[in-house]
């Protein structure tokens, strides 16, 4: 992982009873430290300008190290340092679905700053992936700290919505494809052998038409693009094969340690099962579905009974959540649409993780609150989670930072044209992810609805 080295004028292994209030910190700085059980980083450039960027990191699983990231671990670190921008970010108090913690942390990490290093004159929230979700909490929950937000690559479905979804796509794995075995859908004891029986049972299925198929649709219920590789092309619209290969990547690489063993944690947090499928109309659900065209071509390749497979996997969708958890999840967050400040989202259009339909059902929540002037959604046509190059992120921090400065967006700025151009410019090792060069590749792009949003207020059921 790159970092960012800044020069050190002092290394500073915090505790955090100190509450000194240093007037605006100008010199470079370094610290490093713990506040309760969080570790955290911070890096203030030479002549600081005042303006703090808290850096919300992603998902970690349980049991692997977690370290606080005080930016993202490429070039855009060095151009915000270049700028001016102090950076900072807490690597939370766990591992896991650690949203509860991370809003907490993050504000404490934002009051040790200004007691330690100066108080910001602004500060702008950022993140990706669950970072994203953290991202879009804390503006939500702390309004008056924040004066602008980008989440990238986000969870901004919330996390009811999001749960349910991998529910359904491995409800509908289990149903068609291994109704009689051990795997476990919720209530799950052990993660480690129910994710291994899971990729046994997808192994088994990718080696027939039909098991393809089913995998297929179970990948279609829930919007997973057909494209995987960010180094290859786009499959065309009509290669269902290669399209269906792509979402049976996305879920044996990607998606399946989530569904089958990372909800361990997830229950173990919120005291039970968040999530449910009971009353849920499959069909509707892939009619709805971009992948609607690919799973009904390889069905009749197959030459299965589409109708079939789904009544039933409706008449069979009887899970219920526990309610306590359920109403954690709600709590550790689902979205209001009450924005108060500027925010820019950025997501590629082939995430097979972090779906861009997430996009639509946070600007849903957003219109509805009538606050659609402050929100502004950026794509990025590429395959990959979170594949965006820096010149791209630093691009998009440009038009922010912009509509911060006017008080308006520039919406000629916001054009995919523009963006291009602006970020082929900055040139150097700015185009490169997983050690190739990508051309800057912003689009115009509208993603699907998300298939089974879930808002702020809504009726959890009993």
């Amino acid at each position: 992982m790159r970092k960012l080295t800044l020069v050190c004028l002092l290394v500073f292994v915090a505790a955090c009873s100190q509450s000194s209030n240093p007037q605006l910190h100008t010199g470079a700085l370094h610290l490093a430290g713990r506040i309760g059980a969080a570790a955290y980083a911070i890096d203030v450039p030479n002549d600081w300008n005042g303006t703090l960027f808290l850096y919300s990191h992603g998902y970690v699983a349980p049991g692997e190290l977690n370290q606080a990231q005080a930016a993202p671990p490429g070039e855009e670190t060095a151009w915000l340092a270049n700028q001016h921008f102090a950076t900072a970010g807490s690597a939370y108090s766990a591992t896991g679905w650690a949203l509860e913690d991370a809003f907490k942390d993050q504000i404490d990490l934002l009051d040790y700053f200004s007691q330690h290093v100066g108080k910001p004159k602004r500060v702008i929230a950022w993140g990706a992936s669950l970072g994203g979700i953290i991202t879009a909490g804390l503006v939500q929950l702390n309004p008056g700290r924040f004066v602008a937000a980008m989440p990238l690559c986000g969870v901004l479905a919330g996390g009811i919505a999001t749960w349910n979804s991998e529910l359904d796509s491995a409800y509908a794995f289990k149903t068609l494809l291994a109704p009689g075995s051990a795997l476990q859908l919720v209530h799950v004891t052990d993660g480690s052998a129910n994710l291994q029986l899971a990729e046994s049972i997808l192994n088994a299925a990718n080696s027939t038409a039909q098991g393809r198929a089913r995998l297929a649709l179970a990948g279609g219920l829930i919007d997973l693009p057909g494209w995987f590789d960010p180094t290859k092309l786009e499959p065309a619209s009509t290669n269902y094969v290669a399209q269906a290969q792509a979402q049976a990547t996305w879920e044996s690489r990607v998606d399946f340690p989530f569904a089958f063993q990372y909800r361990t944690e997830l229950e173990a947090r919120a005291g039970g099962n968040p999530s449910w499928n009971i009353g849920v109309d499959y069909a509707q659900l892939l009619a709805a579905s971009p992948d609607r065209d690919e799973v009904t071509g390889l069905y009749r390749q197959a030459g299965l009974d589409l109708g079939a497979d789904l009544r039933a996997l409706s008449a069979g969708a009887t899970i219920k959540a526990d309610p306590a958890a359920a109403a954690y999840l709600q709590r550790y967050v689902t979205f209001d649409g009450r924005l108060s400040i500027p925010v820019l989202s950025v997501h590629t259009t082939g995430d097979g993780l972090v779906i861009a339909p997430n996009e639509s059902a946070y600007s849903q929540v957003v219109s509805a609150a009538g606050n659609q002037d402050l929100l502004r959604q950026l794509f990025v046509h590429r395959a990959g989670h979170c594949a965006f190059t820096p010149a791209e992120i630093i691009a998009a921090l440009k038009v922010l930072l912009q509509r911060l400065d006017t008080g308006r967006w520039d919406d000629a700025a916001l054009q995919p044209d523009a963006l291009n151009i602006a970020a082929g410019r900055l040139g150097g090792g700015t185009g490169k992810i997983f050690g190739f060069h990508f051309d800057p590749s912003f689009v115009v792009f509208k993603p699907a609805p998300y298939p089974r949003p879930f808002a702020s207020g809504a009726t959890i059921p009993a």
